[in-house]
C-alpha cells in the first residue's frame, strides 16, 4: 500500500513529464505492478502504451475448451495452443488462464452451523506427532483425541501406535475422565475402527461393537470428504498442537501423559465457548455433566489378544520385542494378553507368565526365576548365558572375547571371569576397563581385572567384594573338617 503523496507523484510523472511506467518504478524504488495498479485506479491506463496481449487471439478457442473439458489441466491446454502458434512460456499462459477466470469454477458449497444437545455426541480421533527414538529404535508418536461435542471439554493421550488396543484404552480412560458416556461417537475412515466401506455401509471392528455395546452408545461414521461433521475434534487436534505440544516435544510418553490432564483442567478449560462468548468451557462441562450416560460397573477390558509358538526357547516374541516364560513350556502355543501396560502370557487357562510392557524395540524382558531351573539343569548353557549377558550389558567385551578365541585361550573360563568382574565391579567401570584393555592390545580378563583395581586404588575406594560366592556346588556343598592345632605342638617341640 503506497500513500496518497506517492500516488500523486507517480499521476503527474505519468501525464506531465510523460514519463513510462518503468522509468517511474525505478526511480520511484517501485515495482511495476505498483505503478500499474494506482495508475489504473485512476483511470489513466493509455492503450497505446498497453503491449498487446497475446493470449487475446485464442480466447474464444480457449472458453469452448474449458467448457467443453472443464478439467483439462493447463499443461496439456498450454501445448494444445503452442501447436495453433501461441508464442508465450508455458508460465505466462498459466497465470493468464488464472488471471482471466476462463476455467469454470465449481459453486460454493454452504454448510449449517451443526449444533448438539448436551450429552448427546462425541468426535474422535488419531493425531499424528512424529517418531521417537526408543531404546534399540524408533516409534511413532500418536495421540488419541475426544471431545465433547457439546461443551467442547477434551480429553487426550499418547501411544506408541495406532492399534486396536491403544485405542480401545484411549476410549475406556476418557470415559472415565469425562465421568460418564455420549450416546452417539462420531468417527473418520479410521483403521483402528473401520474395517470395510462401501459408498454408505460400513463396517466397523467387531471389538469398537462390544465396547459400543458395553457403554452403551451408537458409534457412527462421518461421511467422505466431509470434514465439516467432525470439525470440533479437528480443531481440537490444532489447538493441541499448537498449546500443548510445542513446548513439551521432548517429553517422555510418561512426562506427556502426565501432563495432559492437568492441562485439560486448566489452559484448556478456560478457553472460551463458542456457542456463548460469556462463558467458558469449563461451565460448559458442568452443564453437560449431569447428563451422560452413568458408567458400567467395570471398564470394558481394552487388550490385545493372539496366539503365539514357543520353539525351544523360553521366550516369547511380541511387537519387536521378547518375553520370558518358565523353560519347561517350550515347543507349544501360548496365549499372549497385551495391553499399554503389561504382557500376560497364558498356557491354556492357566497365567504362566506376566510382564512390564516393553516400549522399546529388540528388548529382552525377562523374569530371572524363569530360568532359574533351566541354569542348573544344563551346565553348558552358564558359559553362553553369561556371553550372552555380557553382549547386552558390556557390548564391548564381545570384541575380547573373540580375540581370546583367536588365541586359543579357554573362552568358558575368560566369560566365567568377566561375569565374576561385572557383578563385582557394575556395568560403567566394566566399560570403560574393557575399552582400555583392548586399546592397549591385551584383551585378557586378568587385563581387566587389574584395571579395575588400579581405578578402584586411584579413587581411594576399598577393594570390591563380591556379595555372595559364585553359584558352583563344589562350592556351596562344600564341608571343611576342623582340626584340633593341638596335634602340631608335640612336632614343634621335637624339632
Amino acid at each position: 500500500m503506497i500513500s496518497l503523496r506517492v500516488r500523486a507523484e507517480i499521476r503527474r510523472l505519468y501525464t506531465v513529464e510523460g514519463w513510462r511506467r518503468n522509468t517511474i518504478a525505478r526511480h520511484l524504488g517501485l515495482h511495476h505492478g505498483t505503478v500499474t495498479r494506482a495508475l489504473a485506479r485512476e483511470g489513466l491506463t493509455d492503450p497505446l502504451r498497453q503491449r498487446p496481449s497475446m493470449i487475446k487471439p485464442f480466447l474464444p478457442w480457449l472458453r469452448e475448451t474449458l467448457e467443453r473439458y472443464p478439467q483439462l489441466p493447463a499443461s496439456t491446454l498450454y501445448e494444445m495452443a503452442r501447436r495453433r502458434g501461441y508464442p508465450g512460456h508455458q508460465d505466462h499462459f498459466r497465470h493468464r488462464i488464472a488471471e482471466l477466470g476462463l476455467r469454470p469454477r465449481k459453486a460454493a458449497e454452504a454448510f449449517l452451523d451443526l449444533r448438539t444437545l448436551p450429552a448427546e455426541q462425541a468426535q474422535v480421533d488419531w493425531a499424528y506427532f512424529g517418531e521417537r527414538q526408543v531404546k534399540g529404535g524408533s516409534r511413532k508418536l500418536w495421540a488419541f483425541v475426544a471431545v465433547l461435542s457439546y461443551s467442547r471439554w477434551l480429553y487426550f493421550q499418547f501411544f506408541y501406535d495406532a492399534r486396536l488396543p491403544s485405542f480401545l484404552a484411549g476410549h475406556v480412560n476418557a470415559w472415565t475422565f469425562f465421568g460418564g458416556c455420549v450416546r452417539t461417537v462420531l468417527y473418520d475412515n479410521l483403521k483402528s475402527a473401520v474395517l470395510e466401506r462401501r459408498g454408505d455401509t460400513i463396517r466397523f471392528h467387531p471389538r469398537l461393537r462390544e465396547m459400543a455395546d458395553h457403554y452403551g452408545y451408537d458409534p457412527r461414521p462421518v461421511a467422505p470428504r466431509r470434514g465439516n461433521e467432525k470439525g470440533r475434534v479437528e480443531r481440537a487436534i490444532r489447538y493441541l498442537r499448537t498449546s500443548f505440544f510445542p513446548l513439551r516435544q521432548t517429553w517422555s510418553l510418561q512426562a506427556l501423559n502426565q501432563a495432559a490432564p492437568d492441562w485439560i483442567r486448566t489452559i484448556a478449560a478456560h478457553r472460551r465457548w463458542p456457542q456463548n462468548r460469556h462463558r467458558n468451557v469449563e461451565q460448559a462441562y458442568h452443564e453437560e455433566r449431569s447428563n451422560l450416560l452413568p458408567l458400567p460397573s467395570e471398564p470394558f477390558p481394552a487388550h490385545e489378544r493372539l496366539t503365539a509358538q514357543l520353539r525351544q526357547s523360553p521366550y516369547v516374541r511380541f511387537d519387536a520385542n521378547r518375553y520370558s516364560v518358565p523353560h519347561d513350556r517350550v515347543q507349544r502355543s501360548v496365549t499372549v494378553l497385551a495391553d499399554i501396560g503389561r504382557i500376560r502370557i497364558f498356557d491354556a487357562q492357566e497365567l504362566i507368565a506376566e510382564h512390564k510392557r516393553s516400549w522399546g524395540k529388540q528388548q529382552v524382558v525377562e523374569n530371572p526365576s524363569h530360568l532359574d531351573d533351566l541354569w542348573k539343569a544344563k551346565h553348558r548353557a552358564r558359559s553362553h548365558r553369561g556371553q550372552d549377558r555380557l553382549a547386552r550389558i558390556v557390548p564391548q567385551a564381545e570384541a575380547l572375547l573373540l580375540e581370546v578365541a583367536r588365541r586359543q585361550r579357554h573362552l568358558a573360563t575368560a566369560v566365567q571371569r568377566l561375569v565374576f568382574l561385572l557383578d563385582t565391579y557394575g556395568a560403567e567401570p566394566m566399560r570403560r576397563a574393557v575399552d582400555e584393555a583392548l586399546e592397549h592390545g591385551s584383551p585378557h580378563p586378568e587385563t581387566v581385572r587389574l584395571i579395575l583395581e588400579r581405578r578402584a586404588r586411584t579413587q581411594g575406594s576399598p577393594p570390591s567384594l563380591p556379595i555372595s560366592l559364585p553359584k558352583d556346588p563344589r562350592l556351596t556343598e562344600l564341608v571343611v573338617q576342623p582340626h584340633p592345632l593341638a596335634d602340631y605342638d608335640p612336632e614343634q617341640e621335637d624339632s
